[in-house]
C-alpha cells in the first residue's frame, strides 16, 4: 500500500494524470557492528519489496550474524542474485559509492564515515541516506516518577554497553531532580558486567581493544577537564574474561558543554550529567547540541511534554520512553548532524527512497475523433 501511486482523473478535457512508483534498480546498504541483524533489516527487505536488487556490506568487525540473516532470507525464497553480500573496509565502501550501476546507498554508522559516504556517493549521482552519530539527551523534570525514570535511564545509558546511536548518553536534571545523582549511581552499581553468553549479564564488552582504549581515554579527559567521576567503570574485574574489552557503567556529574565527554559521542557505557534550572533552559541545551538523533523527557505533566515535543529540534522524541526508536511503520527520523539525506530508513520514507516517482499525463481519443470517421486498428507487437 505504501507504494501506491496517485490518480487525478480528467484534469483537463479527456486528460488524466497519474503517478507510479517504480524501483530504482540496484541499491546498496552499509551497516555498522552494533546491530548486525536489526539494521540490515531496515534496508534490504524494503528495497526488495519495492522491486530492487540489493547489495549489503556488513561491518567487517562482526559479519557472521548478517551472513546468517541473508542465508535465512535466501531459504525463505528470495531469488538468486536479488540479495547479495560483499565484505571489506574502506576500499569496498568506496567501490559502492562509485559504481555506476548502484542507484541508491543506505548507511548507518559513524559521522566521519557517513559524511564521506554521503559526499562521495552524491557526487557520483546516487540517492543517499546516512544515519550517523548522536548525543542523545534525556531531560528529567522533578515531577517524574523517580523509580521508573532511574530504571529507564540505567537501561538506556548502559544497555548494549552504550554502543548504539540511540543510547541515552546525556542526562539533564532539572530543578529538584538534581538531587537524584546518588540514587542513579546506586542503581547503576547493581548491573552485572560479563560476557554476553553469561546468564544475567547487563553490560557486555565493547567491540574491540581500540574501542575500549578510546572510551577509557575519554573518561580520563573528563577527569582532567574537571567533571566529577561519581562512578568509575574502568578495568572491571570480570571472572573468566580477564583479557576482555570491558568497561563498566561510568557516570560523570558536574559536566559542562565545553568538555570532550559532552561534545563527542563516547559509544561506551558512560553517562554524563548536566544540570538546568528550568525546562526552557534544558530545551535550549538540547537544541544547541549539533546532533539530533533522539531525545526524551521524563515528566508527569502533559503540558510540559507538549511544550517539549513542539520546541525540541530533534528527530525522535520520547515522552517517558528513553530510547524512542519507532516501530517499523514509522520512519527513523533523526535530524541535523545525525542525518544526511532527506529520507529516513524504513516506514513511508524508505518507500520513497527506494523508488522513483514517474508522473504520466495521458490523453486518449476515441476512434471517431482519431480517424475522422475512418476506423483504424493499431497492432501492438
Amino acid at each position: 500500500n505504501l507504494q501506491l501511486g496517485e490518480l487525478a482523473n480528467n484534469v483537463a478535457n479527456g486528460v488524466d494524470t497519474y503517478s507510479i512508483m517504480q524501483p530504482l534498480g540496484v541499491c546498496a546498504g552499509i551497516t555498522p557492528f552494533n546491530f548486525p541483524a536489526m539494521i540490515p533489516l531496515w534496508m534490504f527487505p524494503m528495497a526488495i519489496a519495492t522491486g530492487n536488487t540489493f547489495i549489503l556490506k556488513p561491518s567487517e568487525q562482526d559479519p557472521m550474524v548478517t551472513m546468517r540473516l541473508v542465508e535465512l532470507a535466501l531459504e525463505a525464497g528470495i531469488p538468486k542474485g536479488v540479495l547479495n553480500v560483499v565484505h571489506g573496509g574502506e576500499e569496498v565502501v568506496n567501490a559502492i559509492c562509485d559504481h555506476p550501476d548502484i542507484k541508491a546507498v543506505s548507511f548507518v554508522g559513524s559521522t566521519r564515515v557517513g559524511t564521506h559516504v554521503y559526499n562521495r556517493a552524491s557526487l557520483a549521482g546516487k540517492r543517499v541516506q546516512c544515519m550517523m552519530g548522536a548525543k542523545n539527551h534525556a531531560v528529567v523534570l522533578p515531577d517524574a516518577n523517580k523509580e521508573q525514570t532511574l530504571n529507564a535511564m540505567v537501561g538506556a545509558a548502559f544497555g548494549a554497553a552504550g554502543q548504539r546511536c540511540m543510547a541515552a548518553s546525556t542526562l539533564v536534571l532539572v530543578g529538584e531532580a538534581r538531587n537524584w545523582v546518588q540514587d542513579l549511581v546506586a542503581k547503576a552499581q547493581t548491573l552485572k558486567v560479563s560476557g554476553g553468553t553469561v546468564s544475567g549479564t547487563d553490560v557486555g564488552p565493547v567491540i574491540s581493544c581500540s574501542a575500549r582504549e578510546r572510551v577509557e581515554g575519554l573518561i580520563a579527559s573528563g577527569v582532567e577537564q574537571g567533571a566529577k567521576l561519581v562512578l568509575d567503570g574502568r578495568k572491571p574485574q570480570v571472572d573468566g574474561f580477564e583479557k576482555g574489552n570491558f568497561v563498566g557503567p561510568t557516570i560523570f556529574a558536574g559536566v559542562t558543554t565545553d568538555m570532550r565527554i559532552y561534545q563527542e559521542e563516547i559509544f561506551g557505557p558512560v553517562l554524563v550529567i548536566l544540570e538546568a534550572e528550568t525546562l526552557d533552559e534544558a530545551i535550549a541545551m538540547v537544541n544547541s547540541n549539533p546532533n539530533g538523533n533522539g531525545t526524551a523527557l521524563f515528566t508527569q505533566s502533559g503540558a510540559a511534554a507538549r511544550r517539549f515535543q513542539e520546541d525540541i529540534d530533534v528527530g525522535q522524541v520520547g515522552i517517558n520512553v528513553p530510547i524512542p526508536v519507532p516501530v517499523p511503520l514509522f520512519s527513523f527520523t533523526g535530524s541535523r548532524a545525525s542525518k544526511l539525506g532527506d529520507l529516513g530508513p524504513y516506514g513511508k520514507q524508505v518507500v520513497l527512497f527506494y523508488t522513483q516517482t514517474k508522473t504520466v499525463t495521458a490523453r486518449w481519443f476515441d476512434d471517431e475523433t482519431l480517424s475522422h470517421g475512418v476506423n483504424t486498428t493499431i497492432s501492438l507487437k
